[in-house]
Order: structure tokens, then C-alpha cells, then sequence
């Protein structure tokens, strides 16, 4: 797990296994979206599918592989005398074209984000020639405001494997690409209890 501060808050950045990759796309893609797994009502996004992934499929198949990465995390920014780590939710968003998810913050303490698919070319800009910073698909995190030798915004470019920690205060976005493919991520959301 590597650590970063483009600002304010720390960002880790660590990577996803195979394994765990594949188990939960297979997951995904046998899923069919219902009124009980269907996830996007209750978020800020402005994408049709999100998939809520159950409780049980959490704790059986993905737990041990984010709360080790949460650990690994919490040690390099100095966060000791934790009793647990709880997985509050996790949901897959499968992005299709144009859609997005506008500037949000989330619940708990800690938040993640995993990247399972990434389209090829996503970052082409179709309507723009030359432009130096392409944003089609890419995340944003956001914190403060811009100041002489302080940036607020980072910009990052995921590839698949990617595994983001942060703050649940610290704000993001992630832009649309013009592009008929699917941009699958998943994200969660964790509370930590400290020992007395």
C-alpha cells in the first residue's frame, strides 16, 4: 500500500488480486438488477446501474483481501489501537457512456474505490483535439481551495487492479467518457472501532 498527499488528507493506493477481481465480476455479471440489489437510488450518481453486493458475498469473498489493505493503510498514517474494521456497504458501478457521478462524499469513516474494468481508449476526447488534460473517465479528488503552491484537485487515471482509500469527507467525481464500453468499480464504505 503506498500513501500519497496531493493535499490535505492521505490517499492510499494499493492493488487488487486477480482472484479478487474475478470473483466479484463473475459475481456482477451473473447478477440481475431488482428493487433489492439495485443501488442507484440511494446514491449521488448519475449512472442506471449499481449493484448493491450482499452482505454475506462480502464477508465469504471479499473482506479479508480490503480489510487487509484497510490495515495496511491505517499503519502507514499512523492510525493505532484498532479493535475492527467494518465494512459498512459495497456497491459495483458498471459506467456506461455519458454517464457520471457528480462531486459526493460518503458515509463512515473510511471509503474505497476498486477498479475491475476499464475501456480501452476511454480517456480519448472525441469533440477535443489537443487537449493536455483528459478527464473522460478519470476521478477527481477535491479538498479546500487553490492557493500559491496549493493544488485543491487531483486528478487520477485508473487502471484495472486499482484499489483507492480515503477519508470519507474527502470529496470526488468521476467524469464520463465517450465511449460505447463499461467502466466497472466498486465502492465501499467502513467504520473502524478503537480499542479503549
Amino acid at each position: 500500500m503506498k500513501t500519497f498527499r496531493a493535499f490535505g488528507p492521505t490517499i492510499g493506493k494499493g492493488k487488487l488480486s486477480r482472484k479478487f477481481i474475478n470473483t466479484i465480476n463473475s459475481q456482477i455479471d451473473k447478477s440481475i438488477i431488482t428493487k433489492k440489489n439495485d443501488y442507484s437510488s440511494k446514491l449521488a450518481s448519475q449512472i442506471k446501474n449499481e449493484l448493491k453486493i450482499s452482505t454475506s458475498f462480502i464477508k465469504k469473498n471479499l473482506s479479508k483481501e480490503l480489510i487487509k489493505n484497510i490495515k495496511s493503510y491505517l499503519k502507514v498514517s499512523k492510525i493505532e489501537k484498532i479493535k475492527e474494521i467494518k465494512i459498512i456497504n459495497l456497491w459495483v458501478v458498471k459506467q456506461l457512456k455519458n454517464e457520471y457521478n457528480p462531486i459526493h462524499y460518503h458515509n463512515g469513516q473510511l471509503s474505497g474505490v476498486g477498479y475491475l474494468k476499464i475501456p480501452k481508449n476511454m480517456n480519448q476526447n472525441k469533440s477535443i483535439k489537443n487537449k493536455k488534460i483528459k478527464t473522460n473517465g478519470t476521478i477527481d479528488f477535491i479538498n479546500g481551495q487553490r492557493n500559491f503552491l496549493c493544488e485543491s484537485i487531483y486528478n487520477l487515471n485508473p487502471k484495472v487492479g486499482d484499489l483507492l482509500l480515503f477519508p470519507n469527507y474527502l470529496m470526488h467525481t468521476a467524469y464520463p467518457f465517450n465511449i460505447d464500453a463499461e467502466r466497472r468499480s466498486f465502492s465501499f464504505n467502513v467504520r473502524i472501532l478503537f480499542k479503549k
